[in-house]
């Protein structure tokens, strides 16, 4: 049986998106669906946001509501030694919004980016929002720091880079078009709100959107212009 190397980037909305039509599906239920299991187990990662409380429980009342076994993971309150058989026991691993260079930081030093390549190796569904989606790239643009957007380079087991919340921050667009002029970052993948951005085995596979208005774009630099192409 060949394996799946799978991740879902989402651009921002995450398990709190809705369905907009009878013709769309939550982001939360095609995450869930990639795992071909009927009760998957699901793990979220709220490290970026400095494991806040209520983000967790936010998880667990979107989660509870579907066909599956949701849990998370600490790194403050751990509440296994063996991190890694925890991970590799899921089926799918969602990681939360928030602080992007403070939970790569974070993660080193636990080996955790190991264990998740560990994961996506093994065909476990990798996915995220915002901190959750740059992270499977390269690069990409964050806010972790004060002041103006900047590039981070990240895990990279998604080539180029990425930028979460295109259309719902208004500074998001311009401060990638600038990255990219001024070659601070390599080409990529640009992602709006309540859009998700499927990949398998580094190739884009579909875009699947909540709100069927918004969009991702392939994003690059042509003649010292920037050029937007939609995915779909």
């Amino acid at each position: 049986m060949t394996i799946k190397k799978q991740i879902i980037a989402i651009g921002g909305g995450g398990f709190s998106s809705k369905r907009t039509s009878t013709n769309t599906i939550s982001v939360p239920e095609y995450f869930l669906q990639q795992t071909e299991k009927d009760n998957p187990k699901i793990c979220f990662i709220p490290t970026a946001s400095g494991e806040s409380q209520s983000y967790i429980v936010n998880f667990y009342q979107a989660f509870t509501k579907l066909d599956c076994q949701p849990s998370h993971l600490s790194f403050f309150s751990p509440h296994t030694a063996d991190i890694e058989s925890f991970i590799l026991e899921q089926d799918a691993i969602y990681v939360g919004g928030g602080n992007t260079k403070s939970m790569l930081a974070i993660w080193r030093e636990w080996n955790f980016d190991t264990f998740l390549k560990r994961a996506y190796e093994k065909g476990i569904v990798l996915g995220g929002v915002s901190a959750g989606s740059i992270c499977w790239f390269q690069e990409g643009v964050t806010d972790s720091i004060p002041g103006p957007l900047t590039a981070i380079k990240a895990l990279g087991f998604l080539n180029g880079s990425n930028c979460p919340h295109y259309d719902g921050e208004a500074e998001r667009r311009p401060a990638y078009h600038k990255l990219l002029l001024d070659e601070k970052l390599s080409a990529g993948i640009a992602i709006d709100d309540n859009v998700a951005v499927h990949f398998i085995d580094g190739n884009v596979f579909n875009v699947v959107k909540s709100n069927p208005k918004a969009n991702a774009y392939h994003v690059f630099k042509e003649d010292n212009t920037v050029v937007e192409k939609p995915i779909l």
